[in-house]
């Protein structure tokens, strides 16, 4: 669940990124010898095809004719739709009867935008890890995560941290920019960001050298 939601942390980041990659790198050809005989296309259709409408499910393809991964915001959308109806709600009618069934849909805060679908499903994050299809989720968000970073390279980046893991031992604790706390590389243990300070404190004053007396 930590790192669905340091994907959804960076995801408006990334955006800003996507934005800039939309037009294609370099130049046509310039004169006669070497030139190609249709122009290139304005923007970059990788970048297009991630950033622009769609359904957030791939369409009936009995043909095996259609590519390309399901945008960014359908996909987010999608998912948000579909917690929504799994998650009951509970209403009164005009009369004061108690009704109980799926919620009437998905209503960001801060607008139907990839930031607005983002912070909507952090939100619920603790709701989506009780059940099964987190793990459809997470393999979602990680094949998209994949497929952005391959375009913008703007990988977060592993900040190591100087004290060993308190579980393993291993000198592998790292903190991922857009994700909370710090995590073992090698045996997964989590802290949080206070008792990781807890940690390499108690760590630090049992490497300190003994005072001596003048």
């Amino acid at each position: 669940m930590r790192q669905v939601g340091g994907w959804l942390t960076d995801l408006p980041r990334q955006m800003r990124h996507l934005r800039a990659a939309l037009a294609p790198e370099g130049r046509p050809a310039q004169g006669r010898i070497g030139g190609s005989a249709t122009a290139p296309l304005p923007v970059n259709l990788s970048v297009l095809n991630l950033l622009g409408p769609g359904w957030p499910t791939p369409p009936v393809d009995p043909y095996g004719d259609v590519t390309g991964p399901v945008p960014i915001g359908p996909l987010l959308a999608g998912w948000a739709g579909y917690i929504a109806y799994q998650h009951q709600a509970v209403w009164r009618d005009a009369h004061g009867t108690q009704h109980n069934g799926p919620c009437d849909g998905a209503h960001p805060t801060r607008g139907a935008t990839v930031t607005g679908w983002c912070h909507w499903l952090t939100a619920y994050l603790p709701y989506a890890a009780q059940h099964t299809w987190i793990r459809d989720l997470h393999h979602q968000l990680d094949t998209l995560m994949t497929r952005i970073y391959d375009l913008t390279h703007a990988v977060p980046h592993h900040h190591r941290q100087a004290a060993p893991c308190p579980n393993c031992r291993a000198y592998a604790l790292v903190q991922v920019d857009g994700q909370w706390g710090v995590s073992c590389e090698v045996c997964g243990h989590h802290l949080e960001p206070e008792q990781y300070t807890a940690h390499a404190q108690t760590v630090l004053a049992a490497h300190r050298p003994p005072e001596t007396s003048p």
